[in-house]
């Protein structure tokens, strides 16, 4: 619904003019820079999926690399449609064709999606310490700062709450949530107890340096974004990976966040828009095609199961 609303009201400010602009950029791009960014896309969820195993293999698992790709692209399909709901789909995948417990595989993702989310904080200090008086009032209207505590402290209280529920009574229901604390935990822990910790994190590095890849050459596909610099890639990447984070795949939010950052830069809302929506729809692409492929040669790659 946000991303609806949010297309609405971007485009509800153009004029016909305007719009028409939008749609020569579109017919105007270099869409072979395109090409290449999906390349790039693909290499990402491709180092993803095997740097899984490393946090799997101290449990004693080990999945088939194309489950795990396979279950990549799925999670991000189904990202598209209810935000988040592809870690669960990712676990719930590699658990019906390798045997990993759910709530173990599950605990593997959300320990990776720390680290993730310990380098888009490193980007973001890295974005404002080359962009700071653009991007601070940018990221402040964005999410306030008094909504954001209120949001932790809330999350927090909550959180505090059902875990005391859980360990203070002894309902069949809370047992059985005792035991998929006990498997997250688990899955959790096994980033401690990994042995190929340096893999690890040369894998983690190559993942968001294909992103920004993926990222920086779209920026070829229009003329007036051409000549960007690298510190407005990083500040109009930031941004759009909150974008993506916070909605259902960035549907949407994407465009309107990106063209909202780059007329900081002096970038038109018209060209901002449409760069935002030749990214976002090259990235919406791949996910559909691959993701889409995934659901259907999962069960053919493991038929013999």
């Amino acid at each position: 619904m946000l991303g609806v609303f949010l297309i609405w009201f971007s485009y509800s400010k153009f004029s016909p003019e305007q719009l028409a602009e939008i749609k020569n950029h579109f017919k105007n791009a270099n869409y072979r820079f395109l090409l290449l960014s999906l390349v790039f896309g693909f290499l990402s969820h491709l180092s993803r999926a095997y740097r899984w195993n490393f946090m799997l293999e101290p449990m004693g698992y080990k999945p088939k690399l194309m489950n795990n790709t396979m279950a990549v692209f799925t999670a991000y399909l189904f990202n598209l449609a209810i935000p988040r709901s592809g870690e669960v789909s990712r676990a719930l995948v590699i658990n019906k064709y390798d045997n990993v417990p759910f709530d173990k595989a599950f605990g593997t993702i959300v320990a990776e999606r720390v680290a993730d989310v310990l380098i888009l904080g490193l980007l973001v200090l890295l974005a404002l310490s080359m962009q700071f008086d653009a991007l601070k009032d940018f990221l402040l209207d964005l999410i306030p700062l008094q909504k954001l505590i209120v949001g932790i402290l809330i999350l927090g209280a909550l959180g505090i709450t059902g875990i005391l529920f859980v360990y203070k009574t002894s309902f069949s229901i809370s047992i059985k949530i005792r035991n998929l604390v006990s498997g997250l935990k688990d899955g959790l822990l096994s980033i401690l107890k990994m042995k190929k910790v340096w893999p690890f994190i040369l894998h983690t590095i190559f993942i968001w340096v294909m992103y920004i890849a993926m990222f920086y050459i779209c920026i070829y596909a229009l003329e007036e974004t051409s000549s960007f610099s690298f510190s407005t890639v990083i500040a109009a990447f930031v941004v759009g990976s909150f974008a993506i984070a916070f909605t259902n795949g960035g549907f949407g939010s994407y465009p309107f966040f990106i063209a909202e950052i780059l007329l900081l830069f002096g970038i038109s809302a018209t060209v901002g828009t449409a760069f935002g929506w030749i990214v976002w729809i090259s990235q919406f692409v791949m996910i559909l095609i691959f993701g889409g492929l995934s659901l259907l040669l999962l069960p053919v790659y493991n038929r013999n199961k």
